[in-house]
């Protein structure tokens, strides 16, 4: 493919990446992999460059763009090089006519750009979080030294962690292959410290999804004690077993859901716990590095209805922990809304509780507990509250 048509290329990716946006469609990555499927025509260069090119677009633009065209133009207006591609030869986008509309530039739609700076989120914060993410791995202290790690690694402020280039196919090495490392951000990593499981205690994982922090759980027990994964997607949660049995974990039971009767199915746990971790569903504005375009899918009412379940599901959990016992809350977001807020809330609620902010290697305090950003910290951006029963 020629530059010119690499850009046309992105273009027609951003069309269909909007569409999926504003209906709630299959996410970025999937699409871009589905248009390659086929066009067998287009190499492995190709393919980099394209990627980059609507992610970059992606990264550029603030509110949801009218078109693939619109958005490639928000990046050709401070690119000249780019810009001289539209130059309607063959296979390339048709020349930029006098005046015509680009894609407004930002940080995210204005109403959530706006929730962020009520949050305390500096621009130099909001910005980093459009950075692209480097790839980090959770050593599994479970299978350690069976292999070696590959090279190219750098110690992260995790227990276990290490961080490779952004590009680097680690699930194509022995290390992977043998169940020795996970892929985990190191803010997610953190955020299992905070749960401070120990060996031979009984520690729920509320809202274990496919099941990443269950694992790094499992290992800071050694494997030894009670652990049960719970969700309401069946799906995800089916891809545990597989994942557990190549790290080498074998105390974990699995516990599915249904919404609105989690206490029902959870009974037999009630009062037991020494440890519940709510791994939250949230907006996952601190992960937009990945997923940049999640920015465009999020409206108010989905943002009130996640903050609707995320206060259920702490009340859920405090039933289920002992005298003693301790609650994890986290989220993947830097809004006070699913954060900050959340915790005082649930103090306010159970007067039994108090806050137990726990001592990280990052992160800096935010009410009752402590958030993380790629700008301070070089993670995700995350808010983890711990509260323990007295």
């Amino acid at each position: 493919m020629t530059p010119a048509a690499r850009v046309q290329a992105a273009i027609e990716i951003l069309d269909l990446v909007i569409t999926a946006a504003r209906a709630n469609g299959a996410p970025a990555d999937r699409l871009i992999a589905d248009w390659f499927r086929s066009r067998r025509f287009a190499g492995s260069k190709d393919r980099r460059a394209v990627r980059e090119l609507a992610y970059r677009a992606i990264r550029a633009c603030g509110e949801v763009p009218e078109t693939g065209r619109t958005a490639m133009l928000r990046v050709a207006a401070e690119d000249p090089a780019l810009a001289s591609l539209f130059d309607g030869s063959r296979h390339a986008p048709a020349p930029v006519e006098a005046d015509e509309p680009r894609a407004e530039g930002g940080v995210a739609p204005v109403w959530l750009a706006d929730r962020l700076a009520a949050s305390g989120v500096s621009q130099a914060d909001a910005a980093s979080l459009l950075d692209r993410a480097p790839l980090d791995i959770r050593v599994n202290t479970l299978r350690a030294g069976r292999v070696t790690l590959p090279e190219g690694a750098e110690r992260t402020v995790a227990a276990n962690g290490w961080r490779y280039p952004p590009e680097t196919r680690i699930e194509q090495s022995d290390a992977y292959a043998m169940g020795a490392i996970e892929v985990q951000d190191t803010g997610s990593q953190l955020t299992c410290e905070a749960v401070a499981a120990k060996p031979g205690e009984t520690v729920i994982d509320l809202c274990a999804g496919a099941g990443g922090k269950t694992l790094a759980l499992a290992a800071a027990m050694e494997n030894r004690g009670n652990l049960i994964a719970c969700d309401a997607d069946r799906a995800r949660l089916s891809r545990l077993a597989p994942r557990a049995e190549r790290a080498g974990v074998t105390m974990v039971e699995t516990v599915l859901l249904d919404p609105g009767r989690e206490v029902e199915a959870l009974e037999p746990w009630r009062g037991k716990a020494d440890a519940v971790l709510v791994d939250a569903p949230c907006s996952g504005t601190g992960t937009w590095r990945r997923n940049p375009e999640a920015r465009w899918r999020l409206t108010p009412g989905q943002l009130d209805r996640y903050v609707a379940i995320q206060s259920r599901l702490l009340d859920v959990a405090a039933g289920l922990v002992r005298p003693g016992g301790r609650l994890v809350f986290v989220t993947c977001s830097l809004l006070d809304e699913e954060g900050a807020d959340q915790a005082s809330g649930f103090l306010a609620r159970h007067p039994g509780w108090r806050a137990d902010i726990p001592v990280l290697a990052a992160g800096s305090e935010r009410g009752f507990g402590l958030r993380l950003s790629p700008y301070h910290d070089g993670t995700d951006g995350f808010f983890v509250a711990r509260m323990t029963c007295v």
